[in-house]
Formats: structure tokens, C-alpha cells, sequence
């Protein structure tokens, strides 16, 4: 958790050129390719950082144009492309080495009023407090991957029926569902909390394509990326208070795999929604 908020917590470098310049660090990882899902959350607080506090985010699009290096600190340049009476838009391109590894739009808007309604949050699951942590999971499994997915994230997920770290249980279906929030309490800043969904968004997101197929992330020479990744704040809420993750992946071909993800709070507020495709390649199909 203390290196997921130093992460967030972007140094303004003072430099300017037509853009606003921001810079933060990268999270260890065991494969040492810098985990998409920071990326995306520190883009988020970079482009945030430039709107008025009464316009939160509500959308982003961004693409992942190439691995991040963890050895190295990522540079953030915003750049201020609208300004309405309601609306403002960023983009945001993340550099390592002066090249860009991702690149971001994200749309603000004051709050305001108008129709409301939303699809129902699935009732037919188990709580959060009845199912294993991944921790526990994968406690005693002498791995650097174990040990990252058990007790190197600052998020605790708890998978629907089960997780798929080392075989893949039960049916063969593109859909699942997960519990998750933050291992502590956040600090009360809505940015962050928007920030920490986005990044939490990223972990699992894929996973439907793989159970579909009955590959757990074991599988030797498997490769998994994200390409590209869309989210939409719908309402506000906590990320250190249960959430949960339904997911589904209606089509996957060409190496491709496309998965779409609504999150829930534990009484039942829609209160994101997430799409993602990726590139899945595996070694017997």
C-alpha cells in the first residue's frame, strides 16, 4: 500500500512547455514491465491535476503503446486540449526514455443533473468475507509471482467461483465476478479513489478469456497485455470498501480478446464501468 500512494503522489517538476509536466515512480514487479494498471492511475491524477476540483473525471480511453521499464520513473505531460462551460478534456502520453508508453484522453465534467437509472448488481453471489484471499491462497508457494499475487498488491480480490492463478475450476465460462478493495484505508480525496478503481480495473479484466479456455496465468510461455483500456465513473465510492467486479468477455480472436467489466459497491450503486482488449497468446492455441 505505501508504494501503491507514493506511486500516485506525481511530483510537479515546475516544467513547462505548452503541456504540464509531471512526474512519479514505478511499483516493483517480477516480470520488471511496469503494471498497466499504475500507469493508467497515474494518468489519471496527472490530467486531474489541471481541471478545477468541481469537475471530476468521469471517462477515459487510452491505449498502452509499450512496456514500461520498473527501473525507471515515468514522465507525464498533459496537455489542456478543451475547456467548455461544462466539459474539459486532457490527454495525458506517459514517457520512460522519451518515448511514450501510453497515451490517454479523459473527460471532466462540473456535476450536474438529469435522468438516472441503472442495471441491477447481480444478488445470487457469496460475500467478500466467505471466500479465501489470494494470500491465503497462495500461502507457501515459494514464487515471485505467487508471493506478488498473494501479498505484493495493495488490493485484496477474492474471485467468484474461484481464481485462476494456478488451474482454472469448474466450467468453461467468459464471465466471472470479484470482490475487491484496498488492503488499508485511503485518504479522503475523491481523486485518489477514482484514481485506485482505475487501477484495480486492470488486474483481472482479461481474466474471462482465459477461463473461457481453461488457461490459468500459470501456463508456461502464456503471454497476456493490455492494448487499450476504457473507463467510465458513473458514481462515487470508496475502493477501501468492498466492490464487485463483474466481468465477461463476449468475443476473442486473431490473438485478441475483448472483456467488459461493471463495479458495483456492496449495497448495489453501479458505479463504474470498464472495457478492455488484449492481446492473449497462448502457447497450444
Amino acid at each position: 500500500m505505501e508504494s501503491f500512494l507514493t506511486a500516485l503522489d506525481l511530483s510537479d517538476t515546475g516544467a513547462r512547455t505548452n503541456e504540464d509536466i509531471f512526474t512519479g515512480p514505478s511499483q516493483w514487479m517480477p516480470h520488471g514491465r511496469v503494471f498497466g494498471g499504475q500507469v493508467l492511475a497515474q494518468s489519471v491524477v496527472a490530467a486531474t491535476r489541471t481541471v478545477d476540483d468541481d469537475r471530476p473525471i468521469h471517462s477515459m480511453h487510452g491505449y498502452f503503446l509499450r512496456p514500461g521499464n520498473v527501473d525507471l520513473p515515468i514522465t507525464f505531460a498533459v496537455d489542456r486540449i478543451h475547456e467548455g462551460r461544462s466539459f474539459a478534456t486532457r490527454r495525458t502520453q506517459a514517457y520512460q526514455n522519451g518515448v511514450p508508453i501510453l497515451s490517454m484522453i479523459a473527460s471532466f465534467q462540473t456535476r450536474d443533473t438529469g435522468p438516472e437509472h441503472q442495471v441491477d448488481m447481480p444478488t445470487d453471489l457469496p460475500d467478500p468475507e466467505t471466500l479465501p484471499s489470494a494470500a491465503q491462497l497462495l500461502d507457501g508457494i515459494d514464487h515471485p509471482a505467487a508471493k506478488a499475487w498473494g501479498t505484493g498488491r495493495p488490493f485484496d480480490m477474492r474471485h467468484i467461483p474461484s481464481p485462476i492463478y494456478l488451474s482454472v475450476e469448474g466450467g468453461r465460462t467468459a464471465h466471472q465476478a470479484l470482490w475487491f478493495r484496498a488492503t488499508a484505508t485511503l485518504p479522503d480525496d475523491p481523486t485518489l479513489h477514482r484514481a485506485a478503481l482505475a487501477y484495480a480495473s486492470d488486474y483481472t479484466i482479461l481474466e474471462p478469456i482465459l477461463r473461457r479456455h481453461g488457461v490459468p496465468w500459470a501456463t508456461p510461455g502464456i503471454k497476456v497485455a493490455s492494448l487499450d483500456h476504457a473507463m467510465w465513473w458513473h458514481r462515487p465510492a470508496r475502493a477501501d470498501e468492498w466492490l464487485l467486479y463483474v466481468q465477461e468477455s463476449p468475443s476473442a480472436t486473431g490473438g485478441r480478446g475483448l472483456s467488459l467489466g461493471k463495479i458495483f459497491s456492496r449495497d448495489g450503486v453501479l458505479v463504474a464501468s470498464v472495457a478492455q482488449e488484449g492481446m492473449v497468446r497462448i502457447p497450444e492455441l
